[in-house]
């Protein structure tokens, strides 16, 4: 099917853009980004062979965006698109030009999660930011969080009965709605869902790296790929510590900023380990915000789909929305 020739803005829309009341965050970010870049990633979506034209991609892509940050649903975000010239002047659609509608902005979606093509937006977006000098690399921050299932919990495993030969039932029980997911304990409790692993730069507060998998991933096997190898140093808890990342991250020249293990069983800690994991307690702290940010504010209280590939395009949409309004804020005179 054809694409649908944006065009540039008209003389009307300048003219109404003029009179009109602005959007000083949305023209920020439109100013601050290569959208060339942007749309080159978003390229292997490709149009489909049937219906009316498409929208460019980085049209629904800034449409994407508008939702992250307005919390709007898709008939939601349909509704503004038409009635809000400053988010039809973001998406760059004229006047002229019929705004998507909520079935075309879903279908994209759904296009975004099986190409896979939400992380390289997301790469693009904050080589961007690495390239305007605002990531600083101090330190970088690796943490994990769970993220439960959009679907309702199947029987926990400790509550199955046994299997045909009298042995308890398996650890990876699976959702028939949502087959990807997986349980998890932590403190004790069991959960059910998805795990978030991020990379935070320490002093701009920019994700770096992030990746979705399912809950019953350890923390550690996500970690080397969360770090960014220009980082002086790496903060992590004690779930990321072991004698051969240790080793790695030597032998790159990070220092080591993960906190210290041990089991009480088979030695105690020195003081100066104690010393040293409360120290590092107060530096990795500024990771929990963003999680905090993700669940409140961008709704992954719980995942927002079903399937890996469709949250995992979801977390990083949100991840390049709060890099984008922490770019605009950076890049604001004080």
């Amino acid at each position: 099917m054809a694409e649908r020739q944006m065009g540039q803005l008209s003389l009307v829309d300048g003219l109404v853009a003029g009179v009109a009341s602005s959007n000083e965050f949305l023209e920020r970010v439109s100013a601050l980004v290569d959208w060339s870049g942007v749309e080159a990633a978003l390229a292997p979506l490709r149009s489909g062979v049937m219906g009316a034209p498409s929208y460019p991609a980085a049209v629904m892509f800034k449409a994407l965006l508008l939702a992250q940050w307005y919390g709007l649903s898709d008939p939601a975000l349909e509704e503004a698109l038409g009635d809000r010239l400053s988010f039809r002047r973001f998406c760059g659609v004229p006047l002229d030009q019929k705004t998507p509608d909520h079935s075309t902005i879903w279908r994209f979606r759904e296009e975004l999660g099986r190409s896979g093509v939400a992380a390289a937006a997301f790469g693009c977006v904050t080589g961007q930011i690495e390239q305007a000098g605002l990531i600083l690399k101090k330190g970088t921050l690796i943490d994990a969080s769970l993220v439960p299932a959009a679907v309702n919990r199947p029987a926990p495993p400790d509550h199955l009965p046994p299997g045909p030969d009298g042995r308890p039932a398996s650890k990876l029980v699976r959702s028939a709605l949502d087959p990807d997911a997986a349980w998890t304990r932590k403190d004790g409790r069991l959960y059910f869902g998805y795990k978030a692993h991020v990379a935070l730069d320490m002093e701009s507060r920019i994700v770096r790296r992030l990746v979705l998998t399912p809950a019953n991933v350890n923390e550690t096997s996500c970690a080397d790929g969360l770090i960014c190898g220009d980082e002086r140093t790496v903060y992590a808890d004690k779930a990321y510590d072991s004698k051969a990342r240790s080793a790695a991250l030597k032998a790159r020249g990070i220092r080591n900023g993960i906190m210290r293990r041990w089991h009480w069983s088979w030695r105690s800690p020195s003081r100066w380990e104690l010393r040293r994991n409360s120290l590092l307690v107060k530096r990795r702290a500024p990771v929990e915000p963003l999680f905090a940010l993700l669940k409140s504010v961008y709704r992954f209280t719980r995942a927002r789909y079903r399937g890996l590939a469709r949250n995992d395009a979801a977390l990083h949409l949100a991840a390049t929305a709060i890099n984008l309004k922490r770019w605009s804020l950076l890049a604001t005179p004080a």
